[in-house]
């Protein structure tokens, strides 16, 4: 049992919720499809079922869970249409970001994507590929940081979020993640060139990489198992 109920204020208790219960999303804790039942997790959380709901309808909004009649909610299960959606929504929304970051403070994203693709490189000498989930989301929100734009950065942090589930079994094999790294590398070298057409190819070249990684591995592992994909 989590108990979240020494959490100081009703905000900060909300916020508990919320992001325990996606952190499971994203992590695949919950299956597609499972039902998510209000009372059995304001019990495991030790909480009241109200920040519970109030969670698992800004899950709703976020598209990760749906609301179904007479059933509540379940989680939302994912497709190959949807990642091909969502890579391509990515593209557009990155490319802006870096547009506007290369334009705004070429210096500041430069030293900062510098940074991150070093630290990336030293912990994955290490042989863990999980470091890389982390390092990953860094750095596409310093690009998105760099753009000044705060609804840019949200955007790209919910897409993110969605890609997440999909990437969850594809950036754990050392491969997919050392290919996604020289994407980064490539993104940087541009940027340091100053080359903004590049970049931005640069850039979605290594989302388009992504995509392909995981329709290849996490969908074909699924179907070979014979698992169901809505």
């Amino acid at each position: 049992m989590v108990n979240l109920s020494s959490s100081k204020g009703k905000t900060a208790l909300r916020k508990k919720v919320y992001e325990y219960v996606r952190e499971k999303i994203l992590k695949g804790d919950f299956p597609s499809n499972q039902r998510l039942v209000e009372t059995a997790l304001a019990k495991e959380l030790g909480v009241s079922r109200t920040p519970v709901r109030e969670a698992l309808h800004k899950l709703e909004m976020e598209g990760l869970v749906e609301a179904l009649p007479r059933i509540g909610y379940v989680i939302k299960p994912i497709s190959e249409e949807e990642v091909e959606e969502i890579c391509e929504i990515r593209k557009v929304v990155e490319a802006l970001a870096l547009k506007w970051a290369m334009e705004r403070n070429s210096e500041g994203l430069l030293k900062e994507l510098n940074k991150n693709v070093i630290t990336t490189e030293r912990k994955l000498s290490k042989g863990n590929p999980k470091v890389f989930v982390d390092l990953d989301a860094q750095f596409h929100e310093i690009i998105a940081k760099h753009s000044g734009s705060k609804r840019l950065l949200e955007m790209v942090q919910i897409l993110r979020r969605h890609m997440l589930r999909y990437r969850i079994e594809s950036i754990y094999v050392m491969d997919n993640v050392l290919r996604a790294l020289e994407g980064h590398k490539r993104v940087l070298e541009r940027v340091r060139q100053g080359l903004f057409t590049e970049a931005e190819k640069a850039l979605r070249d290594h989302i388009e990489q992504s995509k392909e990684d995981i329709l290849r591995y996490a969908f074909w592992r699924r179907k070979k198992k014979g698992e169901t994909i809505a």
